[in-house]
């Protein structure tokens, strides 16, 4: 009877100390939402402010002039009171790949890539994505404007791409990030980030980043 009643105790003291956890895990799952529809984006984020215990194992993490911010699916994040809490991304930092659902968006003949309240700057010469303010004009913005038939912003200088139909150059910009995207799923293999892979992966990206620009109606060369 001993025994029984240590283990019934055990058992007991086991779901004592695991409630809260529960509790908490549940409490992060009713975190508040809004539904970003600018641009035609409508995707829906945690809203900014809000508090949650824990990020997911792929939140990547970025230190900018001493502070570290978290990144997972659109969604930036702060280190607050033993958990994290949901905040804006700092102007100037870069990131070296975007959410897979990043919207193009181009204003005033700049190509942007949009989340979450969030517009991204690519940099080729840095093979990396800058958090920016299109609201300040900074003229070194339109320095990175690509051309008509501008390397894809995957990371390859090797790929050019040229409309044969006419494509508006925000097309042109929406293409070639989706097709950069299908590529990257297809193979396993994303030039965006410094892990990307192995030699032979990458040529089977570019055969199939090739494929689906030239389904769209591109040249590539």
């Amino acid at each position: 009877m001993t025994t029984m009643l240590k283990s019934m105790f055990s058992s007991v003291l086991c779901v004592m100390l695991l409630t809260p956890a529960v509790v908490w895990g549940q409490h992060e799952e009713h975190v508040r939402t809004h539904l970003d529809v600018a641009h035609g984006h409508n995707h829906a984020y945690p809203v900014r402010g809000s508090q949650i215990g824990h990020l997911a194992p792929e939140a990547r993490n970025f230190e900018f002039r001493g502070q570290h911010y978290w990144f997972h699916e659109g969604v930036w994040y702060r280190g607050y009171g033993g958990g994290f809490l949901v905040v804006g991304p700092p102007f100037g930092l870069f990131v070296p790949v975007l959410p897979a659902f990043a919207t193009v968006v181009v204003l005033g003949g700049v190509t942007y890539y949009y989340a979450n309240d969030t517009y991204y700057l690519y940099h080729p010469n840095r093979n990396q994505y800058e958090v920016v303010d299109v609201s300040a004009s900074a003229p070194t913005m339109a320095a990175v404007s690509p051309p008509p038939a501008a390397a894809v912003p995957s990371g390859s200088e090797s790929i050019f791409v040229y409309p044969k139909n006419g494509q508006s150059q925000e097309m042109q910009a929406k293409d070639r990030y989706e097709c950069h995207r299908w590529a990257a799923d297809q193979t396993g293999f994303d030039p965006s980030r410094g892990d990307g892979g192995a030699q032979a992966r990458r040529s089977d990206y570019f055969r199939a980043q090739q494929a689906c620009l030239e389904a769209r109606g591109y040249t590539v060369r």
